[in-house]
């Protein structure tokens, strides 16, 4: 019932995903890539049997440009685009969001992610905590995830789990669970609390965006959490001592790249998880979540 399509980003197998749903309505994404992977997002659909065309319906995790940066090419073949309250008012108007993306990509935003062009109101269903959404002989479940990002969903299908980046990254079957922590809206209590409701429902497989099917998912969500935790605390002691961002990163690039050595990733392996989730994006997010936790904390 659930097809893989592997989207090829930056010409690595396995880094990012968009899932294929059959219905008794046609087929059914969950979610787009970003457009720069088009093609090969059209290829898995035409090897499914399908065109651009017959997507009437696409659910986002949230609006990062690798998980719905195509969306805006669904929503003008007439699709419908289900994503969080708060990310709706991005792809409505989206010259924020391509703004800030330029500002850490600069000259390499085209190549990685494409167009993006705005969608309007009328293509954009808002969902709620627990809204279950029925089309034809499915039924997804949104639960709100947030954590990673405060506009991120995790859908739920069954016994599956379509998880976006709420349930991290994990490049091969025996692969190292990495927590992808951008800015602007790392904050990890939120996301162990998300873990916490994922562990609850007792899913027996998670769909991860990057990449693709999860079955140990007890031992998976432990990792997770356990790294996330000691990501945020090795980069704490820099934080307070107001180092510079730049000055840390390569440290932290080292460090993450030890973890993937012990556990077997090497070759293209560290391309691959640095393509899914490059490192140096996770020094900014988690020296943002430290600043504002000390804001918050008065």
């Amino acid at each position: 019932m659930i097809e893989t399509i592997d989207l090829h980003f930056l010409g690595h197998p396995q880094t990012i995903a968009a899932f294929l749903i059959r219905t008794s309505e046609g087929p059914v994404l969950v979610e787009t890539g970003p457009h720069a992977t088009l093609a090969a997002l059209e290829k898995g659909l035409n090897q499914a049997g399908y065109a651009l065309d017959d997507v009437r319906h696409v659910f986002l995790s949230h609006i990062h440009l690798d998980h719905g940066g195509a969306a805006w090419v669904f929503a003008e073949k007439g699709a419908t685009i289900y994503l969080h309250p708060l990310g709706a008012p991005h792809f409505q108007h989206p010259e924020k969001l391509l703004a800030s993306a330029r500002l850490i990509y600069k000259d390499k935003m085209d190549q990685l992610w494409g167009q993006l062009k705005p969608i309007p109101e009328a293509r954009l269903r808002i969902v709620e905590h627990n809204d279950r959404i029925k089309i034809g002989n499915l039924r997804l479940k949104a639960l709100h995830t947030p954590g990673h990002a405060i506009h991120h969903i995790a859908w739920a299908l069954d016994g599956a789990l379509f998880t976006g980046d709420v349930a991290g990254v994990r490049i091969g079957k025996a692969g190292v669970v990495m927590p992808p922590c951008p800015p602007p809206d790392i904050q990890v209590e939120a996301w162990q609390a998300s873990i916490s409701l994922i562990r609850s429902k007792r899913f027996e497989s998670l769909y991860l965006t990057h990449f693709g099917k999860v079955e140990d998912v007890k031992q998976h969500l432990t990792e997770l959490e356990g790294r996330l935790l000691n990501w945020a605390n090795w980069i704490k002691p820099f934080w307070e001592k107001g180092a510079d961002p730049q000055t840390v990163t390569p440290l932290f690039q080292a460090y993450v790249a030890g973890q993937l050595a012990a556990g077997g990733i090497s070759g293209e392996g560290l391309e691959q998880y640095e393509s899914a989730n490059p490192s140096w994006m996770s020094v900014a997010g988690l020296m943002r979540y430290w600043k504002k936790k000390a804001s918050d904390n008065g």
